[in-house]
C-alpha cells in the first residue's frame, strides 16, 4: 500500500523539514459551547487565514459556515476532529466515559481535509473505555492508511491514577501507544520544561506537536510554552484559546511564528 497520499498531505503543513507548524485548535466550541473568541467563526477563520497560520482544527459542521471565508487566501491545511469525549468532564465528576466517533475518514476527505484527528485518553481507571478508545484509534488508523490521510492523536493523561498528567512517564505512554496505532502525528501537552519535554519527544518515534491548553494569564506565559516546545525539539504547536481569546490576535500570531522561526 502506497503511503504517497500522506506524504503530500503532511508536506502540505511543513512544507519543509525544518519549518515548524503553528496549528490553530478551533473545535472548542463542541464541548465548551459559544466561549470567548468563537462567537464569530466565520470572522475567526477568515482573520487564522489571513495571517498565514499552517493548519486550522475544526469540527466538521463548523467548516460548512466557514468555508467561504478561507477564499482568496493560501488555505490553511484543514484538520478535521473526527471525534467527541466525555472524558474531560465525566473522569472529575464520576460521569460515564465515552468516546464517540461523529465523522468518517472518509468523509473528512470528501469535505476537503488534509487530516484528521481524534482523542486517545489513558489513566482513567475504565479499562473497557481505554480498550474501546485504544480499538477506536486502531479503526481510524486502518482506514487512513486505505485512503491516505494521515491521522493525528490527541495523546491526553487523566483519571485516578494520574498525579501528574504532563509528567514524562504518562507522556511516554500514550505518545508511544499512538504511534504504534498508527498515528503520524501527536498533539500532547507539555511537560512543564524544555528538559523533560525533550525526553518525550527524543524517545517517541513520530513527530510532536505541543498543544496551548488553558488561557495562560499573560501572553508571556504563553510565549514561554512555545520556546520551551522548540528548545525542546517539537515540531510546532496546536493553540486555541490563547490564539482566538488574544485581544490582539494577528500581533499574537506573529509573535508566535517569530519564536517558532527562531527569532523570537
Amino acid at each position: 500500500m502506497s503511503d504517497f497520499g500522506k506524504r503530500i498531505r503532511l508536506n502540505r503543513l511543513f512544507k519543509t523539514s525544518s519549518h515548524k507548524v503553528l496549528i490553530v485548535a478551533f473545535d472548542h466550541a463542541l464541548l465548551l459551547g459559544p466561549i470567548d473568541g468563537t462567537v464569530d467563526p466565520s470572522g475567526q477563520v477568515r482573520q487564522f487565514a489571513a495571517n498565514g497560520v499552517d493548519g486550522l482544527l475544526l469540527n466538521l459542521g463548523i467548516l460548512h459556515e466557514c468555508v467561504d471565508s478561507l477564499a482568496g487566501h493560501a488555505p490553511p491545511c484543514l484538520i478535521l476532529r473526527l471525534d467527541w469525549t466525555s472524558a474531560w468532564f465525566a473522569v472529575e465528576n464520576g460521569g460515564r466515559l465515552r468516546s464517540e466517533l461523529l465523522v468518517q475518514p472518509e468523509q473528512a476527505l470528501q469535505n476537503g481535509a488534509d487530516a484528521v484527528l481524534t482523542y486517545l485518553f489513558v489513566g482513567t481507571g475504565d479499562f473497557d473505555f481505554e480498550a474501546r478508545e485504544v480499538a477506536r484509534n486502531a479503526q481510524v488508523a486502518r482506514e487512513c492508511e486505505r485512503l491516505g490521510i494521515p491521522m493525528i492523536v490527541e495523546t491526553i493523561a487523566r483519571g485516578k491514577d494520574v498525579e501528574n498528567p504532563n509528567s514524562p512517564k504518562w507522556l511516554n505512554l500514550h505518545t508511544r501507544m499512538a504511534a504504534e496505532l498508527g498515528a503520524d502525528l501527536i498533539k500532547t501537552e507539555y511537560a512543564g520544561s524544555p528538559e523533560a519535554m525533550r525526553e518525550v519527544v527524543q524517545t517517541c518515534p513520530i513527530p510532536i506537536v505541543i498543544l496551548g491548553g488553558a488561557k495562560r494569564p499573560t501572553e508571556k506565559l504563553a510565549l514561554d510554552v512555545v520556546r520551551g516546545a522548540m528548545s525542546a525539539g517539537a515540531a510546532g504547536v496546536f493553540m486555541g484559546r490563547n490564539i482566538f481569546q488574544a485581544p490582539d490576535m494577528p500581533g499574537f500570531l506573529a509573535q508566535v511564528r517569530g519564536v517558532l522561526d527562531g527569532k523570537g
